[in-house]
């Protein structure tokens, strides 16, 4: 974990429960990351629920134009383990992906994407999300994805 970040984890032991704050942390921590790469950002969050947007750019086409399928379903791993962070004292547990499956339905070419994320099952030690990836212009689904994260105890 980046030092900045166990700082701001040792020093107050969850991401703000504010959803402002949230979002405004978790963007904050997007240079150190893939997101910052590909222009990702969260841009909404409840008990239930996270959204993060993307625009697609070359970095996420794949060789036809196209959006690249791992980035869908990259982008589903970073909402649903984003919003596995939400309320949980990460000095105890992180989360940590470990399976993700998605179904394609569309292509997409241009525009933003959006990854809706929402809680299927919560337990303790496992959540685990349905991720829609849609374009956000149309609204249309272009991705159906499964995210599951287990809590990992913190030494």
């Amino acid at each position: 974990m980046r030092p900045e970040v166990m700082a701001y984890i040792q020093e107050n032991g969850t991401l703000p429960a504010e959803p402002q704050a949230w979002l405004a942390a978790m963007n904050a921590a997007r240079p150190f990351t893939v997101a910052g790469m590909l222009n990702i950002h969260f841009t909404d969050v409840g008990d239930d629920f996270a959204v993060l947007e993307m625009p697609i750019t070359d970095a996420a086409r794949q060789p036809f134009g196209l959006l690249h399928g791992g980035v869908s379903l990259l982008l589903a791993e970073t909402a649903a383990s984003g919003h596995a962070t939400w309320k949980v004292d990460l000095r105890e547990r992180v989360p940590v992906g470990v399976e993700v499956s998605g179904s394609h339905l569309r292509s997409a070419t241009e525009g933003t994407v959006q990854a809706i994320a929402r809680v299927v099952q919560r337990g303790r030690h496992f959540v685990v999300h349905e991720v829609e990836i849609r374009l956000k212009e149309s609204g249309e689904m272009l991705s159906l994805c499964r995210v599951r994260n287990f809590y990992k105890p913190v030494k």
